[in-house]
Formats: C-alpha cells, structure tokens, sequence
C-alpha cells in the first residue's frame, strides 16, 4: 500500500538551525529523522533537502509529498514586515524543487492575502504547475473570514486549488492563538473553496492550571477547534482534514478518536515533515512493547505510517482521499 503525504515543508533556503527550538529539534531528532547533523551545521537547506527526498525514495509507503512553502507576514498595505528565518520559504522555492523531482514532489503554494498582486500570483503560480495553496493565518495575524478575501477565494474555486488551513496550537513560529480558530474556515467553504484543516485542529485545551488534561485521551479533555472540526465536517462537504503532527503529545491523545468517528472519508494522510515526534513518548493508547517496536523502523515517514496503521488500517479511505483533491 502507498500513499501521498499532504503535508510537507521546505524549510526558508537561508536556515541556519540556530534558534533555540531548531537547535534541540536538530540535537534530540536529527538522526531519528536521518538529518546528516555535522552538515546541517554547514550547508543545513541541502541537507534538509536531501534528507527529505531519500526519506521519500527509499520510503515503503509514500509515492509522492505535498511540499508546502509558507509566505511572509505583510500588513494591510501589501508591505512585508517579518519573514520567519527558519519556516517561511518561497513558493518558487517549492516549483524548483517538483521541476527535479516531478515523480516525487507536488508543488502548492502559500500567497498571502495581503500581497497586492496576490490574485495574480495565484495564476501565474498556477500555470507554472502549482497544485494547491497552503495558509498560515496565525503567523500572519489575518482573519479569514473578511469579506474582502471573496476575489480570493474565488479564484482558488476557479483554478480547483484545494487550501490547507493550519487550525489549533503552534509552537514552531510566532502564532496569534485568535486566527488559530475554526471559525477561520467558514468564509472559504462558503465561497465553495475545498479547504483542508490542517492537524485536524488537535491541540491543546489551554488550561494551566490542570494541565495534565492536555494529554488526556478522554475526549471532554479535548480542545475545542479539534471538536468544532468533527461537527464541521457535518455541515460542509467540502470540507476535509489532514492527520499531519498528530503523533506530537497534545494532538496524538484524539487518534482513537478520530479513528472512530466515521469521518474517514473527509481525512487525509499527512505527517508535517520535519515536525518531530515520538513513537515512544506520547500520549496516545498503544502499548509500551509497540511502541518500542515502532520507535526502531529508520525511515522517519514509515515510522509515522506503520503508527497510523495502528488507528486506521490499510484499507482505509484516508489514504485515498488524497485523489478527490488532486490528480496524480
């Protein structure tokens, strides 16, 4: 059985891996993820790049990644006012890399609504062979739900480019938890837009004081975006969801779940490479000895697969469901 990953980022082709998370990701995760660490020192793009595309090569379960860039912060005049060094990369960035990789890489791309030629970058994007949009609203501080966004929408509705929304908690870059809401679905599936929550909302629930609850798989422990989501799915059909980061602890807790809610025909394989995670440590109901088991398969793609095959097997439409949105 193969699949295509949905949810994948090029990092910014000027990482240095020098902030405080990059580095104790790179430390603690690095070889678990077959990051060459001494080079990522020195050449650390290339070596990202090229540990993604080996972990794809030699994966047993994924054909094909959908490599997400992400664009820069720019305020309501279309002027760019931060650029995150480690997660923002360049749409161009991504076409180049599925222009030498076309049987493993397909290309989306992130424009922000506050560029003032963003329309029509989405056409020339478009015929340069992008396949889908990607939205990380909670960095860039910009409500959805604004009206004058509708030409927007309008064109990803015309040129059929599905949107992935990240939805719920973020640690890996500066993040206003008010965009980070559910509710910023709702004017795009109104326009008609296939949208895609990212990490089906899942996180955690906010609560300081008990915080124990925000690795509790007790679904009345749950937060609130990642139940929103489930009776969303209800009421739009074109509304859909990528498993991506929910072997992270505050997402891999709602897995069982998610697995038995019978929305697997809105779900979508993903993993968030290079987010880390554990198969050991976390939150979710699997024994010690698989997990164990699971925490020695080398290539960090089928680690996440043969996981996620404990909640929903091979035969599930989540692995699937990735032809409804794109054509391979």
């Amino acid at each position: 059985m193969q699949t295509v990953d949905m949810h994948v980022h090029l990092l910014n082709p000027n990482v240095k891996f020098d902030r405080f998370y990059d580095k104790m990701a790179v430390r603690l995760f690095g070889k678990s993820f077959g990051l060459d660490t001494k080079r990522a020192s020195y050449d650390p793009y290339q070596a990202y790049v090229d540990t993604l595309i080996g972990s794809i090569q030699n994966s047993q379960y994924i054909s094909r990644s959908v490599v997400l860039p992400v664009d820069s912060k720019f305020d309501r005049e279309g002027r760019e006012v931060h650029r995150d060094p480690t997660v923002c990369s360049h749409s161009e960035d991504v076409l180049v890399l599925a222009k030498a990789y076309p049987d493993l890489i397909i290309p989306f791309i992130s424009v922000n609504p506050n560029r003032q030629d963003a329309i029509e970058l989405i056409e020339e994007f478009h015929a340069k062979g992008a396949r889908g949009m990607k939205f990380l609203q909670n960095y860039w501080e910009v409500d959805l739900n604004e009206k004058r966004l509708i030409p927007y929408y309008a064109k990803l509705v015309e040129l059929d480019l599905p949107l992935i929304i990240h939805i719920g908690s973020e640690f890996s870059v500066d993040s206003n938890v008010h965009y980070e809401r559910a509710s910023m679905l709702r004017l795009p599936l109104e326009c008609g837009v296939k949208v895609i929550a990212a990490h089906v909302g899942a996180g955690h629930n906010g609560d300081r004081l008990k915080f124990w609850q925000n690795l509790s798989c007790n679904p009345k422990y749950f937060n609130e975006e990642y139940l929103q989501i489930m009776e969303m799915m209800g009421r739009y059909e074109n509304l859909y969801a990528d498993i991506s980061a929910l072997l992270t602890p505050f997402k891999a807790r709602v897995l069982r779940d998610l697995s038995q809610r019978g929305v697997e025909d809105r779900l979508l394989f993903g993993t968030d490479f290079p987010v880390v995670y554990s198969v050991l440590f976390n939150s979710y109901d699997l024994s010690l000895s698989k997990r164990w088991k699971l925490s020695k398969i080398s290539n960090p793609l089928d680690r996440y697969m043969q996981t996620i095959l404990e909640y929903f097997p091979k035969e599930s439409p989540i692995y699937s469901n990735y032809q409804k949105l794109i054509a391979i």
